[in-house]
């Protein structure tokens, strides 16, 4: 119940009942109802901008949490980016050269994606560049890897091509030193033994009794092993793939028949001197591409440096060959 309140008349010298009127009653409630609806709506204005309600500070968390991830997911490409970097550094600058392939352009190893919007589904959000940023250098990097990972099938290739090519090409000496009486002839002019005229002799003759063995100078297939060829006596013949075919002749008898495949240092035949030729001992060629070549530069196999460098001042003398 309200209380009533009075006032002194001093006209009456009496106490009067102080009546409120109905206008004044209704505007002081709207004024009450104004000041709340103020004090309310601060309060949740205050509240919602610096209270934090527990989902709200979740999902706050959460979001730094995310926002940390990045970080480290940036981090983690960066680390890799300098990895593949490096990777495709050697690729270009060791193995291709090595292996004699062209580099690959920088334009295809970090291309871009045109086009299509691709990452439109990551737009509108407060975080959408990070997550932008990041989602094009995981693709960049996820194609530099695709990029890389071929090339390296593809080097892989080559050093097994690479691998069969150096076992395959004639590397050493037919004749072992050991056996050896002496580098006879070299390629080039030289003064035939029968006719004492000049004329280009195509391989060297290693001088040796009859019967020493005679090796093979690389991986290949025996694609002849007869005295069917003039002036050759019995001589063997290997094709090593590649283009190289090495001949072996004057031989005193063979070790290997046609179709056999044969390896680097396998006994083929011995020395002899057959067919046309002065003294026993071996006349040995190398062609490439149906071309004869100097054999003085397949010997790297098994030589040292000092012999090879005695063998070389030996070739070159203009003397008499054998054959």
């Amino acid at each position: 119940m309200s209380k009533v309140k009075y006032y002194y008349d001093p006209e009456s010298l009496s106490y009067r009942k102080i009546e409120r009127k109905k206008k004044t009653t209704i505007k002081y409630a709207f004024m009450f109802l104004l000041a709340a609806c103020l004090f309310g709506f601060m309060a949740v204005f205050i509240a919602g901008h610096y209270i934090e309600s527990p989902k709200e500070k979740a999902l706050k968390r959460e979001l730094d949490n995310m926002k940390f991830q990045f970080e480290l997911l940036n981090k983690k490409m960066k680390d890799a980016e300098v990895v593949l970097e490096n990777i495709a550094d050697r690729d270009n600058n060791i193995y291709r050269v090595y292996f004699e392939a062209n580099p690959i352009p920088e334009e295809q190893r970090k291309a871009g994606f045109g086009g299509v919007n691709r990452y439109k589904k990551f737009e509108g959000f407060d975080n959408s560049k990070l997550i932008v940023d990041s989602k094009k250098r995981i693709d960049i990097l996820e194609k530099q890897i695709v990029v890389q990972s071929k090339s390296l099938d593809e080097i892989a290739k080559l050093a097994e091509e690479k691998e069969k090519l150096l076992i395959a090409i004639p590397a050493i000496q037919p004749v072992s030193n050991e056996d050896l009486t002496r580098m006879a002839s070299g390629y080039g002019m030289r003064s035939d033994p029968f006719t004492k005229v000049r004329k280009m002799h195509w391989g060297m003759d290693f001088s040796a009794p009859r019967g020493t063995p005679v090796y093979a100078t690389g991986n290949g297939v025996v694609v002849r092993a007869d005295s069917g060829s003039r002036g050759y006596g019995r001589h063997i013949r290997i094709d090593h793939g590649y283009g190289y075919i090495s001949l072996y002749a004057h031989l005193y008898k063979y070790n290997v028949k046609k179709n056999q495949k044969v390896k680097r240092g396998d006994l083929i035949g011995f020395v002899g001197s057959t067919g046309r030729s002065e003294a026993p001992h071996l006349h040995y060629e190398i062609s490439k591409d149906g071309k004869r070549i100097n054999p003085v530069n397949f010997y790297y196999g098994n030589l040292t440096t000092e012999e090879f460098n005695r063998l070389l001042q030996n070739a070159s003398l203009e003397n008499q060959s054998l054959d």
